[in-house]
């Protein structure tokens, strides 16, 4: 129990101060690679209440791919550093409050404000003992029962992001010459063989 104690607030420590570094590093670079540190350790923290699934979905799909594509989009992307530290003391008030509403919301959910009895404290006591299923099961029973209409629906808005992603980027350049295979397949034989009848030991 002591062990398991001693874990938790290590790896909780770490998660608070590399989140703290992803926001504060002046190299956009560093601050991708905090946020992978922290990603590992709250991978580390849902291992430690028994959560494996969501522990190697956290390291599988975030780490393996959304933390990596962005270091990768960082790293070719040529960014003025000057000019991003220009807007910090701008944008300082609006995300100081930001955070302030989010802390609140954090102390709601876990019931420390407002006393409510569904806080999450409670949920062990207020949970009936049923025959035990492990979570990757129990996670597949509520999302595709309870939940599959919002399920489908955050895949659906993913699908739109996705559709408006490519869009936005897509740039048409003009005179830019494109391969067409249908056109390329069905010239005739006179555009694509030009027979030159060459004369004997003239050279073409």
């Amino acid at each position: 129990m002591l062990l398991q104690a001693l874990a938790f607030y290590v790896f909780a420590f770490v998660v608070m101060a590399s989140a703290a570094m992803v926001v504060v590093s002046r190299n956009p670079v560093y601050s991708v690679l905090f946020l992978i540190l922290a990603f590992f350790n709250a991978a580390a923290l849902f291992l430690l209440i028994g959560a494996e699934f969501i522990a190697m979905i956290l390291i599988i799909v975030y780490v393996g791919a959304v933390a990596v594509l962005f270091l990768f989009v960082v790293m070719m992307l040529d960014i003025n550093l000057a000019k991003l530290r220009e807007g910090f003391l701008k944008y300082l008030p609006v995300g100081a409050m930001i955070g302030f509403v989010l802390f609140l919301e954090i102390l709601f959910g876990l019931g420390v404000l407002g006393g409510n009895s569904t806080s999450l404290a409670g949920i062990g006591k207020a949970m009936p003992q049923v025959i035990a299923v492990d979570n990757t099961r129990a996670i597949g029973r509520v999302l595709y029962t309870q939940y599959f209409y919002l399920f489908q629906v955050a895949g659906l808005v993913l699908l739109v992001a996705m559709i408006g992603a490519i869009v936005l980027t897509l740039r048409r350049r003009p005179g830019l010459r494109r391969q067409r295979i249908s056109e390329q397949l069905y010239r005739p034989k006179d555009e694509a063989v030009t027979v030159v009848k060459v004369p004997t030991r003239g050279g073409v």
